[in-house]
């Protein structure tokens, strides 16, 4: 007869099993007892499901990471705003702007305000119309003490004189430079009515005239206030312009970073 193979349970009634074989069955069967319904409750979709929910939800991790970038933007934002305040209160504090004239001798004067430039305006005579267009502080040169070491700056305003007799009338064009006490003319040009010219001759440059003819022109526009009175007058009114335009820069910035 052929002995059953170890490990396996003889099913042959006539073979009696040893003592030692029948626990080691007793055991097996005990064991799949309980590995049987262990095994199907492991993998039951009820249990999975529970299982599922104990990992990290993405959505929260999510929300947590805009949470920490929001108030990082905060804190970036409540920084800027209280330097913001404190300039502007240290400008309000520290030489205050005034409020700009209307007038200058017989001009009127047109602030142009949050720009950066300025219009006189003054008829002369029963015909003339006169414009003068002024820019802010537009450059600077050093300007030397006793010992040739540079110690201060004079700033530089750029403006441009229109001088016209109606509408279908040339139109004298005159480039000057207003420095803290003085005019200077840059350029003397002639424009005519009709503006469809491609190149018109405007002029030789004014330095290449003749000293008395320059002379002359200066003369020409101190008659119609446009003089050292007037360079004196720009420089005072710009400091005040750039002033007032920096506070309003300042405040429209903040209520930019303000506004939800």
């Amino acid at each position: 007869m052929l002995k059953p193979q170890s490990g396996i349970l003889n099913l042959n009634p006539n073979e009696n099993p040893s003592p030692k074989k029948q626990q080691r069955s007793r055991q097996a069967a005990s064991m799949a007892w309980l590995i049987r319904p262990l095994r199907r409750t492991l993998f039951s979709p009820s249990l999975r499901t529970p299982l599922l929910h104990q990992h990290p939800n993405s959505t929260s991790f999510s929300n947590s990471r805009n949470y920490i970038s929001d108030m990082r933007k905060s804190a970036f934002q409540d920084n800027i705003l209280r330097l913001l305040r404190k300039e502007i209160q240290y400008e309000h504090d520290h030489c205050p702007p005034k409020q700009p004239t209307t007038r200058f001798n017989s001009f009127t004067v047109d602030d142009r305000s949050g720009e950066q430039w300025i219009r006189l305006k003054r008829k002369f005579g029963e015909k003339e119309d006169i414009t003068i267009d002024v820019t802010m502080f537009d450059g600077s040169v050093p300007v030397p003490d006793s010992g040739q070491v540079q110690s201060d700056e004079q700033l530089h305003i750029t403006f441009i004189v229109n001088i016209s007799k109606g509408d279908d009338s040339d139109v004298l064009e005159i480039v000057c430079s207003a420095w803290p006490n003085t005019i200077e003319i840059q350029k003397f040009y002639v424009r005519g009515c009709n503006r469809t010219v491609n190149h018109p001759y405007i002029g030789p440059e004014f330095k290449e005239l003749d000293e008395q003819l320059q002379d002359s022109l200066y003369e020409f526009l101190e008659e119609r206030s446009i003089n050292d009175e007037l360079a004196i007058f720009l420089h005072e009114y710009m400091k005040n312009k750039d002033k007032t335009e920096f506070i309003r820069w300042l405040q429209i910035v903040k209520s930019h970073i303000e506004k939800k």
